[in-house]
């Protein structure tokens, strides 16, 4: 809620009348809880706090929680405070890599109800990865006790540069045929085959009738899915918050003010071809890029070139975790090649916490990346920052897809809109 919870209150001082949407924003963010903070916060009428507050409650997106404290002090009964009711809906999430997938059904506050992995291999292509997506979906609603006409939307975490606007791939070096994939239209279907439905856009409460428009799908780059499932659910208080992941490629997500920054096109963070000065090929097709040093797939091929056997980031984890001698000495040079770019990285960006994830992030990668950072960067840039390591591991995506997609759909100029396409 940090990028958004002061909107409100912005237009409230423009002389702006808080819609449905502004009301509901104060209540999710926590500043404004009762209707008496609403009408201190807004300047509005008991009257017209109530109106909107009814529709709220029509949709089934409000609950009345415990007495808060009392709003006059003359006294008097406690007033009733009001929640988000967060069991309305659920989000349907994905998190893909070059190899494998994840998927869950997540609730409104991001608790994850059930979940799945397995092989999916992205160079199969987007129809056949897509639509084992929407198999895997309407499993796991079942598995939770859920029903399809409960999702509200799908978030999935991909790979590669994403348009946000269109939810497609870009010219994606690791992403093989999915270049200007319409993604969210073969999930959709794929989701909609699977689960015997033709999907709804939004939950709502009893008697009210569901919109037959389609359950919105939200595509973003897997980095910065984790960075913000991190950010939100761990360092809430960091204004400027980056995320590298290192597994096949390499890729960083950054969170600013409370809100992914993607540049003008979606390709903010793509530090994995970032020139380094070396002579290795990269998937792109360019020479000397970070990825092709430094990442899980080249760790990989350095070790199958010794003799170990090696083919991807995830085979290069499995050898860490076990021990293995070669690969953790790779690691910690990979480490201090990302480290070295970093510094600059640091530099610019000065952020509070800067969090190592994916395949390589453990110790020997975190100390190689320490060492050059440190050395590289000035004192001023990392006077206060953090380097630490993903607190929600393989989940981070997830998290931040299902984030991702709540925010979306709450927020005040789209919650006036699903309202009206309800009737209330």
């Amino acid at each position: 809620m940090a990028g958004t919870a002061g909107r409100a209150a912005k237009a409230m001082r423009a002389g702006h009348q808080a819609s449905a949407g502004e009301l509901l924003e104060l209540v999710r963010s926590g500043r404004a809880t009762t209707r008496g903070a609403l009408q201190q916060a807004t300047g509005l009428s008991r009257a017209t706090v109530g109106q909107r507050l009814d529709r709220l409650f029509r949709a089934g997106w409000l609950r009345e929680g415990a007495g808060g404290p009392v709003d006059s002090p003359q006294g008097g009964r406690p007033s009733i405070t009001l929640e988000f009711d967060d069991e309305h809906a659920v989000v349907l999430a994905a998190d893909l890599d070059t190899r494998h997938g994840r998927a869950a059904v997540v609730s409104l506050s991001g608790e994850i109800q059930a979940e799945h992995h397995g092989s999916l291999r992205i160079e199969d292509g987007p129809d056949a990865v897509l639509g084992e997506l929407g198999r895997w979906f309407a499993e796991l609603l079942e598995k939770a006790g859920q029903r399809a006409d409960a999702v509200c939307g799908i978030g999935i975490a991909v790979p590669g540069p994403v348009d946000t606007d269109t939810g497609k791939v870009v010219q994606p070096p690791i992403m093989p045929g999915w270049d200007g994939y319409d993604i969210r239209g073969r999930l959709g279907r794929a989701f909609a085959e699977h689960a015997g439905t033709k999907s709804a856009g939004g939950a709502t409460g009893a008697g009210v009738t569901r919109s037959s428009a389609r359950i919105p799908v939200l595509v973003d780059n897997d980095a910065n899915l984790m960075a913000y499932g991190e950010q939100r659910t761990g360092y809430p208080d960091c204004s400027a918050f980056a995320l590298v992941k290192v597994s096949t490629g390499i890729g960083a997500g950054m969170v600013v003010g409370g809100s992914i920054y993607r540049g003008v096109d979606g390709g903010a963070g793509d530090i994995g071809h970032i020139r380094v000065g070396a002579d290795a090929l990269c998937r792109c097709g360019s020479y000397g890029c970070l990825a092709a040093v430094a990442s899980g797939g080249a760790v990989a091929r350095r070790l199958a070139e010794s003799g170990v056997p090696a083919t991807s980031g995830s085979d290069v984890r499995d050898l860490l975790t076990a021990g293995h001698p070669e690969a953790m000495a790779l690691a910690r040079e990979a480490g201090r090649q990302v480290g070295d770019v970093l510094a600059t990285v640091v530099t610019l960006l000065n952020p509070g916490v800067l969090m190592i994830a994916g395949d390589l992030a453990g110790t020997p990668f975190l100390t190689g990346v320490r060492e050059l950072l440190y050395q590289r960067a000035l004192p001023r840039s990392t006077a206060h920052l953090d380097v630490v390591t993903s607190r929600l591991g393989e989940r981070a995506g997830l998290v931040g897809a299902g984030a991702l997609v709540v925010e979306y759909l709450y927020a005040p100029e789209r919650v006036e809109e699903r309202l009206a396409a309800l009737g209330v």
